[in-house]
Parts: structure tokens; sequence; C-alpha cells
């Protein structure tokens, strides 16, 4: 059926927008059956990193070292108090608390943390899990996993069958980022045959781990943060890893190799987690990587505003990338439209605007509803642009193009078939 006027055009995209299932690329959840790495509930969602951060903004007096002796309930206590009471929370991570909230139907404007603590204390895990899908319309995430830590690794080692809701994506970043210091003595320790030096017996002994660990995850890519300063190529181990081990055994497993580039760690290490900072990538090594090995595939993500136009560009010119996610400190909604839109304008519909993220299962709530209505006001303008030159759209090519935004693209670029039905 043809959208005739552009008041109908408007509330068939937001309507196709808010009831398409989501395929979220990239999470750090875990399925039931990796237990307590799975955070979910009120106070997970208060103690967030993001709230930690602003938290100490208003909170000059109070030392690093009093706030991390609290336990996990003073914590968001405290965060609760500061930044919802004695502060207005229209941060976008404040905001998200709000939204997760009254998308579970409770009273937001009771202001009432100890019942709220009632009404998740009263959920299993499992249900949870079955609710939070439901209400964000999220059909799969794609887990973060790392073998590097031990007790993902333990898991691993145990767990049957994973719930298929949840993906996995071989995280490998101690692999690249710390060979030299301590990364080839935990292979050697595991029984491979590697040593400090990237020699041809220690590329068998990292291709092999590569190859058990694919084999025991099945996961959907690698993947990897880097910093702003990563070059490629380049004189160092990282650079011989990713050119001799990672790359042919993506290849040979064809699966891509995803780069998240641009986080300075740990600039302020007293914040833990929230002490992370951002820097200006050079998006050249992500074009040298794609021009190289033209028969990988890449997926890459900036944290940078500044370099979301060079990179969108770089995936213009070669088929072998594709970009995805307003990353970290990119997901607020003012940066969200923007990225959106000049993606768009350069990539159409080949790229995957957004990913989640998310650490704390109830974030997919807030995550989604508010790219949701991003993604479909950015689609309405470029839609009423198309009406304007004479062209008729069909609400089936509506349907389409943002299923292909919400995990079709990405499924195809993999390789494997869309678990979404979208009729």
């Amino acid at each position: 059926m043809t959208i005739q006027t552009k008041e109908e055009l408007r509330a068939y995209v937001q309507e196709t927008v808010r009831t398409t299932p989501i395929s979220d690329i990239h999470t750090h959840l875990f399925a039931e059956s990796f237990g307590d790495l799975l955070l979910w509930g009120i106070d997970e969602l208060l103690t967030y990193h993001y709230l930690v951060a602003e938290t100490f903004r208003f909170q000059p007096e109070l030392s690093y070292e009093s706030f991390w002796a609290m336990s996990k309930r003073e914590q968001a206590d405290l965060i609760w108090k500061t930044l919802f009471i004695d502060h207005s929370p229209y941060s976008e991570a404040c905001r998200g608390v709000l939204t997760v909230l009254n998308r579970l139907g409770l009273d937001v404007a009771s202001r009432d943390l100890e019942s709220y603590r009632k009404f998740f204390a009263s959920k299993t895990t499992g249900e949870y899990i079955d609710l939070i899908f439901k209400l964000a319309n999220v059909d799969n995430v794609c887990m973060t996993n790392d073998p590097f830590v031990d007790a993902e690794r333990e898991r691993w080692e145990t767990i049957g069958k994973v719930d298929p809701r949840f993906n996995a994506a071989l995280r490998i970043d101690p692999l690249l980022m710390k060979w030299e210091e301590e990364t080839w003595k935990r292979l050697k320790d595991w029984g491979y045959d590697v040593e400090q030096a990237v020699t041809d017996k220690t590329v068998q002994g990292i291709q092999e781990f590569l190859r058990y660990w694919i084999r025991k995850m099945n996961p959907l890519y690698m993947a990897v943060s880097l910093p702003p300063s990563f070059r490629f190529p380049e004189q160092s181990a990282r650079a011989a890893i990713i050119e001799k081990c990672i790359v042919p055994v993506a290849r040979e497993f064809d699966i891509p190799f995803a780069m998240m580039i641009g986080v300075n760690k740990r600039v302020n290490p007293a914040l833990g987690d929230a002490g992370d900072s951002v820097g200006i990538s050079d998006v050249r090594a992500v074009e040298e990587l794609c021009a190289a090995f033209p028969e990988n595939k890449f997926l890459c993500t900036m944290l940078a505003r500044e370099n979301q136009h060079g990179l969108a560009v770089a995936a213009r010119k070669f088929r072998n990338l594709h970009m995805f996610g307003c990353w970290w400190f990119l997901n607020n909604p003012s940066l969200i439209e923007e990225m959106t839109r000049m993606r768009f304008e350069l990539l159409g519909s080949s790229v995957t605007p957004q990913h989640s993220d998310c650490r704390v299962l109830d974030q997919l709530l807030y995550k989604w509803d508010h790219s949701r209505a991003i993604i479909a006001n950015v689609l309405i303008d470029k839609y009423s642009d198309l009406l304007d030159t004479g062209w008729k759209i069909e609400k089936r090519e509506i349907r389409r193009d943002v299923a292909d935004l919400f995990g079709g693209a990405f499924w195809k670029f993999v390789g494997k078939p869309n678990p979404v039905t979208v009729e």
C-alpha cells in the first residue's frame, strides 16, 4: 500500500519503528545461566558507572575511598538522593532510570526508592528477563564474552546450552593490549606453546587459543576496545597479532573483527569503571585494514564525535566495513540524532544505527525507547524528502528499511540468517 500524505507517513513510521523487534548487536549482558554476572534491578541501575561519575561532581567532600567502601545499597541510596532528590535528574543517564521505572509501571512521581526495591525483589531472574525483552521489544542481544575474566571462563567451561536470545561475542582485549606485559604468560599457563615475542610458534599458539574459544562460544564476531593511539600497520606485537592471528582465524570461521576505537582508559583511576575518557582516533587505521584484507569483514564504532564523519566515509569506500552504534559517551539524544542523520545521508540503510551497550538488563528499556524515538524522527524527515521529489513510498518498503536498521543489515553483513521474521 502506498503512503499518500506526510501525516500518514509520520504515523506509519512511528508505528513501524515502535513495533519492529530489535537485534541488539553489542551489550555487556549475560544469559541467566551465567548467574550473578547478569546485572539487573534498581540498585544496579543506580550504581551504574555513568551515575557514579555524575554523583562525584555534586559531592566534593566525598572521598573515592569512602564511596567504594560503601555497600551497593548504600551507594545507590547516596546516588538517588544526590542526583534525583537534591538535583533535577535530566541528564540522559538519570532520565534513563526514570524511563525504566515508568515502563515497568512504577510510580515515578512517588520518588519512593524502597517501593521500587520491593518490586524488583518480587521477580525471579528468568521472569524478569522475559519481561524486559517483551517490554523493550528486543528479540535477541549479543553478549560480550571475555575468556580472560576468570568468572566468565569458568562459566563457559561448565554451562550447557545458552539461551538462544543471547548470542556470544569473543572479547580479546588482553590479547592485543597486554600481550607483552602479561597475556603471553597466561596463555602459557593454560598450556599454549607461546612466548613473549610474536614468533611463528607464538602465532600458532594464539591461533589455537582463538579456535578453541570460537568453537566453544560460536561467537557472532571477535571484538576489542582500542585506544585513540591505535594505528595499523605499525611495528608492535598488537599489529602482528592482528595480522597473523586474528585476521586469518576470523577469515577461517567467516566472522567479523569488531573494533571499538577511541577510549582512553583510566584517566582518573580512582573512579574505577567510571574513570575512562575519550580521544580522537585515526580512521586511516580502519581503512588500511579493510584495504589490506578485503576478504575479511570488519565492524567498527568510534567513541569521539569528531571521528563519525570520517568513519562513515570509510564505510562508503569499503563494503567489508559495517558501521554500528552510538557508543558510550555518544549515547546522548542530541548526538544520536546528529550521527543518525549523517549516517543515513551517507550510507542509507546499510548501517546499524544503534546498539544499547547495556551492562544492566533494565537499560534495554530506556536505551531503545529513547533511540527508537530519534530514529523514527530522522526517518520521517528522510522519507518526507523523498515525497517532495514525487517518489512514491510503499508501506512494505518502510517495514523492510526499519527491519534492516534494527538488525537486518547486520545479519546480512555477518552472513547469518536473521532470527527476526518481519512481514
